[in-house]
């Protein structure tokens, strides 16, 4: 019997798994997730890239804005564009994602998510983020992405993780069952990157 994380055939070539985070925070729990992530999916095979929306120029997205004007916009969406499979990652703020992560987002359209596949991340400061975990798999979902079925929330993330100087940014998770549930999306991110959900869009529907 297939495992759940095996994908349906294995893949010919390495995945791209690029993981963005939404965070502008310089002690952010939200990258450091992210990163564990983004290591679990190195160690399945796949080749990947943190996009810290903190070491780009992104302005606040205006459709009539010039190119020449849009700072690093063209190239974060190249890279969302080429790659295989994308992690969001945000801190919970007023009960959904980050002005960072949505700025990046109105950016970012069909060409870039149609059939990529996607993993959601969320940190909270307290015990909520529901409702920041619809809110993006619902955007996601309204650019055609395929979001995988688990997804993680850290609530009281300050909380949650330990001082480890050895460890991705000087710390680790308190709880090894947390770490697992990190760990897995990112395994699941290479694992299902190439995965063809089948799934008719109403832009195919348009073409057609």
């Amino acid at each position: 019997m297939t495992s759940p994380e095996s994908p349906a055939s294995p893949p010919s070539e390495p995945p791209t798994v690029v993981a963005v985070s939404g965070s502008l925070r310089e002690g952010s729990y939200t990258r450091t997730a992210l990163q564990y992530a983004l290591r679990a999916a190195a160690d399945a095979g796949a080749e990947t890239r943190l996009l810290d929306l903190r070491e780009y120029d992104l302005p606040v997205y205006d459709p009539d804005r010039e190119d020449t004007e849009q700072g690093d916009a063209l190239e974060l969406q190249r890279l969302v564009r080429e790659a295989d499979a994308v992690a969001l990652g945000t801190p919970v703020y007023h009960g959904s994602y980050s002005g960072a992560l949505k700025n990046f987002h109105d950016y970012c359209g069909w060409d870039e998510y149609e059939d990529t596949t996607v993993g959601l991340l969320a940190t909270a400061g307290g015990g909520s983020y529901g409702s920041t975990l619809d809110h993006l798999r619902i955007t996601v979902r309204g650019v055609h992405g395929w979001v995988l079925p688990h997804q993680v929330g850290i609530r009281n993330a300050s909380s949650r993780f330990v001082d480890d100087p050895e460890a991705i940014d000087g710390r680790t998770f308190e709880e090894e069952d947390l770490q697992e549930r990190v760990e897995k999306l990112g395994r699941m991110l290479a694992r299902y990157a190439f995965i063809d959900p089948d799934v008719s869009s109403a832009r195919a529907d348009a073409d057609d």
